[in-house]
């Protein structure tokens, strides 16, 4: 049968999602957790690829098993065997035509940004910096520049394997409460470091140093060597993906409440 899970993690002591030799990846931790529970080797899918740094609220994985137990039992037999900083928040049993990556109708991520003189410490790594003013309504100018369909080569990493840079950016929207500032984005799918690289384009229209003209001619030219620096993943939350209603999949899980 095919089992789904929402897992949670703080991405600081990860070298990202995907599995590397040297073991130290959220995805290996939970199969061997899962392994270890289940007492046989289990293998996952995930809806999204993280990088290095990065947290997960509710990345949903899947995997197959003939291993008979109750929602509940996976959740809390599996954490037993996770690390602090990772642990499952939900089980669910979608059928086997879910499929976690490509059953997914969409993704998000949340960006936390200080804006201060003074550089985290209480919350390091888990919010981006800036030390300039920013301004609200040029950087809300700028997104909606974004927004729709659009190629996001510009906004591209060299090593990124999506076949192809066309994706469709739902929405995102910007707040600030006090000295932090919140970044949600909605997509079809995104591409390898295209939040972080979009939001070194914010930051730039959002401090001055370059103008809405400048990110319009950024999308149009397509290319990566005229976007802004990819800005840290200190503060990049993936949020997680959304299915149809039939799957019964959850969108939301307590880690989402931390969130300021």
């Amino acid at each position: 049968m095919r089992i789904a899970l929402g897992v949670s993690y703080r991405g600081q002591g990860y070298h990202g999602w995907q599995s590397q030799t040297d073991g130290r990846t959220v995805q290996d931790v939970l199969e061997l957790a899962l392994s270890q529970f289940a007492a046989q080797p289990l293998r996952t899918v995930c809806a999204g690829r993280t990088d290095t740094g990065v947290h997960g609220l509710n990345q949903v994985v899947h995997f197959d098993t003939e291993i008979q137990r109750e929602a509940a039992s996976w959740v809390r037999g599996t954490n037993r065997y996770l690390p602090p900083d990772v642990a499952i928040q939900w089980c669910a049993f979608p059928g086997d035509e879910f499929h976690a990556r490509f059953s997914a109708q969409g993704r998000r991520y949340t960006f936390l940004v200080l804006e201060s003189v003074v550089r985290p410490a209480i919350e390091a790594g888990g919010v981006g910096w800036v030390f300039r003013p920013l301004d609200l309504e040029a950087m809300r100018a700028a997104a909606s520049l974004l927004i729709g369909e659009h190629d996001f080569s510009a906004f591209r990493a060299a090593q990124c394997q999506a076949k192809s840079p066309i994706k469709t950016l739902r929405a995102i929207a910007i707040t600030r409460r006090g000295a932090y500032w919140r970044f949600d984005f909605d997509a079809s799918a995104f591409l390898h470091h295209m939040v972080r690289n979009i939001m070194g384009c914010l930051i730039a229209v959002g401090n001055g140093t370059q103008t809405l003209d400048w990110l319009a001619e950024v999308l149009a030219a397509r290319n990566r060597a005229q976007a802004a620096p990819t800005f840290p993943a200190d503060g990049l939350y993936f949020k997680g993906p959304y299915y149809e209603p039939k799957f019964a999949i959850p969108e939301h899980t307590a880690a989402m409440d931390w969130l300021p």
